[in-house]
């Protein structure tokens, strides 16, 4: 209840201040940057088409470099070790500029290193130039990781992440398929010219439309200290339980990719029954994975719990792997189940990785990610080799899927290790104004 002013009685200071300053909209009210996510998008699309652009045109690529197709394939392997490698070093040298201007560079390495592969008359030049793009990549993933949470506030970052990684599931889908028919018609070379194109125009799109980094207001006296502790060290069990929860999503993509290095394999009996064969079941993978990326952006906040359903429902789909063979339904369906739940994985592991490391620690965090994604991807496809290769295809989907539960577990565990109020405090989410 208002006291009434009297007659001549002016408003003191502080209500002066109220009616002046407009109180913040909360965070969840805010719409997403979505020009400038979307170019962030654009270029996660072009890293992962540049990953996957040998794989492509492995024929006519190695044809043209006179190797076997076997060396051309290890221009993945090595890619994918690069990434691992050069990610930490190069984002260390890199912190004290501004994350823009660094993607922005770093397309530009990209589009150097996919023109010099179009250009290298022998492989050994080939492999120096996928060397260069690799390292371009990984710190590429590191700082638009990072970016991408710099932009928006804590109650948007699991959507944000999605539509960013929006654009490497497309990457998946489409890049492969379009560079296979650029190489049918146009050349392998010419299809690395291309990429070389469409990554310096989003280098330019970069520093063009991507907006700055969102400025939060400052926190008023009485709160300082609570949010100094926030961001120091030992709030909230300091780094360890980002670290525990990179680990333990290291660990769950080991499972998942593990067996998904072997889709053909244990797909093969439903396939026979399916229309389209093997290649009709990936396509409902692929697009599947896309719809996945889509469902964890409408999450919001609650990427933990994203992440533990992901989980499961990928264990689900991997244990459903050993009864495919009963039906041709129940095969498809068994597929879209892995391909909703896998692909949901990554937006959301993101989202709670870059949640718990917080401003003081977001740049560490953006560079665990490539890093935990590529040493899951190597290692996964090893191990399920050497499985494979002693037991059979068949003997997979178990241990993959009791791999993938451990792992959700312990990420759970790691989540909530950590108050969400904490969190939210580290996350450097808008802290309201007392006016």
């Amino acid at each position: 209840m208002t006291t009434p002013r009297l007659p001549g009685q002016h408003p003191s200071p502080a209500r002066r201040a109220r009616r002046l300053v407009p109180a913040p909209a909360p965070a969840s009210l805010v719409g997403l940057p979505w020009r400038s996510l979307l170019v962030l998008g654009a270029a996660t699309f072009v890293m992962v088409a540049a990953e996957m652009l040998p794989t492509a045109v492995l024929g006519p690529m190695s044809a043209g470099l006179g190797v076997s197709e076997a060396s051309t394939g290890v221009l993945v392997s090595v890619w994918a070790a690069t990434v691992v490698v050069a990610s930490f070093p190069l984002v260390r040298l890199t912190a004290r500029r501004d994350r823009r201007t660094v993607i922005a560079a770093a397309l530009v390495a990209l589009a150097a290193s996919a023109a010099l592969t179009a250009a290298a008359p022998v492989y050994e030049v080939a492999v120096g130039a996928r060397l260069l793009g690799a390292a371009a990549v990984g710190l590429l993933w590191a700082t638009a990781n990072a970016y991408t949470a710099d932009l928006v506030a804590d109650a948007l970052l699991a959507r944000a992440v999605a539509v960013v990684l929006g654009g490497a599931t497309l990457g998946m889908v489409l890049g492969t398929p379009l560079a296979s028919l650029a190489a049918r018609t146009v050349g392998w070379r010419a299809a690395f010219a291309g990429l070389a194109v469409l990554a310096l125009a989003v280098a330019v799109l970069v520093r063009t439309v991507v907006a700055p980094a969102r400025q939060t207001a400052p926190a008023p006296a009485s709160d300082a200290g609570a949010q100094q502790a926030d961001a120091s060290p030992t709030a909230g069990g300091g780094a360890w339980p980002m670290i525990a929860l990179t680990a333990a999503v290291g660990v769950l993509l080991v499972g998942h990719y593990g067996a998904y290095t072997f889709i053909t394999r244990l797909v093969e009996a439903p396939a026979r029954e399916t229309p389209g064969g093997t290649s009709g079941l990936l396509l409902l993978f692929g697009a599947a994975s896309a719809a996945g990326v889509v469902v964890a952006g409408r999450f919001g906040a609650r990427s933990a719990l994203a992440l533990a359903v992901a989980g499961a429902g990928t264990a689900t789909a991997l244990l459903g792997l050993g009864a495919v063979g009963v039906h041709p339904l129940l095969g498809a369906a068994t597929v879209a189940l892995w391909g909703v739940a896998s692909g949901a994985l990554p937006p959301v592991a993101q989202a709670e990785i870059l949640r718990l490391g917080g401003p003081a620690r977001r740049a560490t965090a953006g560079a665990l990610i490539p890093v935990v994604f590529n040493g899951g991807i190597a290692v996964g496809a090893a191990a399920a080799a050497a499985l494979v290769a002693d037991a059979g295809a068949r003997a997979l989907p178990v241990p993959a899927a009791v791999v993938v539960l451990v792992a959700t577990a312990a990420a759970t565990v790691a989540v909530r290790s950590v108050p969400r109020a904490q969190q939210g405090g580290a996350t450097g989410s808008p802290v309201p104004v007392r006016t």
